[in-house]
């Protein structure tokens, strides 16, 4: 009898550690999960798409996934309208804009990480126009991208003696081309990489002109009174993966000039 209350205690015993250990486990992992950081863009490829598989993918995913690995953050990538930008910061949809986002003219708008890469925001015609220059601009139909820097630049006349007839502005880079194809406008304007990524996957014949709207530096964007320190970390880490080839090789994955897109806009 002595026996059995023995094995009966011992086998409460042991059902007790077995519980202290299994909610010891539990709270340990709830103490390390990571602390999410909420991305924001919309589809811009080659920057920001969706893969075959559904699954967010590009230039700034990559570049995002492996600087929040560095700062142990989880990155969490949320599609949004682009000319909603300011309303998703603002409500805290997401903590920051980072897909091909120029930072030229918008320095004191957001608390900035970057920059980190260089881009051309460039002029796209059919390719039997008789438009070769930006001067030829004036009198013309230009269709740009809501709430982009060429949206910015055509309606503020921005262009020394360039005055265009109308700026049409449109949600997505499709629509932007379907007005070309279909001579709603006689041009259209965006970022280069973005523009011949499109151009080699659709039907039709385009020309980029030579001579380039800006070159632009691409960064992260903040809402201006948020957490500096975290921004601060982010463009060091962005540093970091530039100085240690890391940006390059996943540029070198993508059709565009890498030393470009490193250094053209005089990135630091």
């Amino acid at each position: 009898m002595k026996t059995r209350k023995l094995r009966l205690v011992a086998l409460l015993v042991a059902a007790m550690c077995l519980l202290i250990t299994g909610c010891t486990d539990t709270g340990i992992k709830d103490n390390t999960e990571k602390e999410k950081l909420l991305i924001g863009s919309d589809i811009y490829s080659p920057y920001f798409y969706l893969d075959d598989n559904g699954d967010f993918a590009g230039i700034d995913v990559e570049i995002a996934t492996e600087a929040c690995r560095r700062l142990g953050l989880a990155p969490v990538f949320i599609r949004i309208e682009w000319q909603n930008k300011a309303k998703y910061l603002a409500d805290h949809t997401i903590d920051c804009l980072w897909g091909s986002f120029s930072m030229n003219g918008r320095e004191d708008d957001y608390l900035w990480a970057g920059p980190y890469l260089s881009s051309r925001q460039v002029v796209v015609v059919n390719a039997a126009s008789n438009i070769y220059s930006l001067s030829d601009l004036s009198g013309m139909r230009v269709a740009v991208q809501n709430g982009t820097k060429p949206e910015s630049i055509f309606l503020t006349n921005a262009i020394k003696d360039v005055y265009v007839y109308k700026v049409y502005s449109f949600t997505n880079i499709a629509n932007v081309f379907s007005a070309l194809k279909n001579g709603y406008v006689d041009a259209c304007a965006g970022h280069e990489t973005a523009y011949r990524d499109y151009i080699k996957n659709t039907e039709g014949s385009y020309r980029i002109l030579d001579e380039a709207l800006l070159t632009a530096n691409l960064g992260v964007a903040f809402e201006k009174h948020t957490d500096r320190e975290k921004a601060e970390k982010l463009s060091a880490v962005l540093e970091e993966m530039r100085a240690d080839g890391t940006i390059r090789k996943i540029l070198e994955q993508y059709d565009l000039d890498v030393d470009f897109a490193l250094n053209g806009g005089d990135v630091q």
